[in-house]
């Protein structure tokens, strides 16, 4: 009998000090967030969301709720693909980061030096009703300020969304030689404007410098490795039949957004590396939880945790930055200086990025956590803001505590 004691005994010491057992999930302390998504289904807030927690060693909570189209009546799944739009940017900057660790490039480095195109930029000096005053910037503008938002250039293009996105009948290349030739708009690193057409030019210079295609360099270094097979840039037939639908609430009804927004031109040539990637939770899980663990995954390092480091900390200093009270920005990743409001259950150091569709990823290394929002809602005030992402992180934050 003392045997068999001293037997359970060390089994359960050694259970408990297994580093995996923390992770083994208690549904019950997170069947909340699923309750919660579904009363935002049952309101007509949403059509469907799919959720997913957890920390460095594993997923705590992932569930789906509600329908992935309401027309066909095609319930939500885990699987469910969804367009994560600027989501994909901190990717972008991962991918400017890979080659920084490779030596190839340095985020200090004058855009100039890797496209010329972008030599003798113009800064705007003045406007006036008929002309535009145009003058020499202090400096040229770096790759550091393309990955914090702050380098001046116009936040769209000429011809507008629709023109590059939705027809993407420019290669990359094409596209950045176009927005060298757009004066700066303020000058580099004094201000902080969100700005789509410097991460797409981050992108062109993946490309320059590895020699590859860009959606290529994020394949083989990232999404083939890390077996994020359902993230793309084109996603192939079986993931489009997966594809949730986009929604607006009109006259307090949900109503599908009808046209190609969410799917990507037969003959695309643009990858749209500031807002073209679509995913799913599972696959966004095992980006982030590479991200805790400091760029290793499994065994297989991807960022050096210099590199980690330098994403996720402040790079903008006290410049008002993002779209909710108390944020900073690093490199491609939006971080929180002061947790308030929407953030106010995370810690300070918590980075992140959400999509133009309502989706949301945040990682607080602080409390081992991740939360993955993912929905396609248009007609959200404001996407980082919405009660479905603070709903979120409050009962993800409260089953881990608990």
């Amino acid at each position: 009998m003392r045997r068999l004691r001293f037997g359970i005994l060390t089994l359960l010491l050694v259970a408990f000090a297994h580093p995996l057992h923390a992770q083994v999930p208690d549904a019950a302390k997170f069947a909340p967030i699923k309750a919660r998504m579904q009363q935002f289904v049952d309101d007509g807030d949403l059509s469907g969301a799919v959720t997913v927690v957890g920390t460095k060693s594993g997923v705590l909570h992932f569930e789906a709720v509600g329908q992935r189209d309401i027309e066909s009546k095609s319930a939500m799944t885990k699987n469910a693909v969804f367009k994560i739009a600027s989501m994909t940017k901190p990717i972008t900057a991962m991918a400017i980061m890979i080659l920084q660790d490779e030596g190839k490039l340095s985020v200090e480095d004058p855009v100039e030096k890797h496209l010329p195109e972008f030599k003798g930029q113009w800064l705007v000096a003045a406007k006036e009703k008929d002309s535009i005053t145009l003058k020499n910037p202090s400096r040229v503008i770096t790759l550091r300020d393309l990955l914090t938002h702050t380098s001046g250039l116009p936040s769209s293009y000429p011809g507008g969304f629709a023109d590059v996105y939705a027809k993407r009948n420019r290669t990359l290349a094409e596209t950045t030689l176009m927005i060298s030739q757009q004066p700066l708009q303020f000058e580099p690193g004094t201000k902080w404007a969100y700005c789509n057409a410097g991460i797409d030019t981050l992108g062109r210079i993946v490309e320059v410098v590895s020699g590859e295609t860009f959606e290529g360099f994020l394949q083989q270094r990232l999404f083939s490795h890390l077996k994020m097979n359902d993230t793309r840039f084109y996603p192939i037939d079986n993931q489009m039949k997966r594809l949730a639908s986009l929604y607006n609430k009109v006259d307090g009804k949900l109503v599908p957004v009808k046209g190609s927004i969410l799917e990507a031109p037969a003959e695309a040539k643009h990858p749209v590396p500031a807002g073209g990637l679509y995913s799913t939770g599972a696959d966004l899980a095992k980006l982030y939880r590479m991200m805790l663990n400091k760029g290793e995954f499994d065994g297989k390092r991807y960022l050096s945790e210099k590199a980690v480091e330098q994403m996720t900390k402040v790079q903008t200093g006290v410049i008002e930055t993002g779209f909710v009270p108390g944020m900073s920005y690093g490199f491609g990743f939006a971080v929180v200086r002061e947790p308030k409001g929407v953030t106010e259950m995370l810690s300070p150091g918590t980075y992140g990025h959400g999509g133009a569709f309502g989706t949301q990823g945040w990682i607080d290394p602080t409390q081992d956590l991740f939360c993955i929002l993912l929905i396609q809602r248009q007609g959200l005030q404001n996407g980082d803001a919405s009660p479905m992402r603070k709903e979120l992180q409050a009962l993800a934050v409260a089953a881990i505590k608990n």
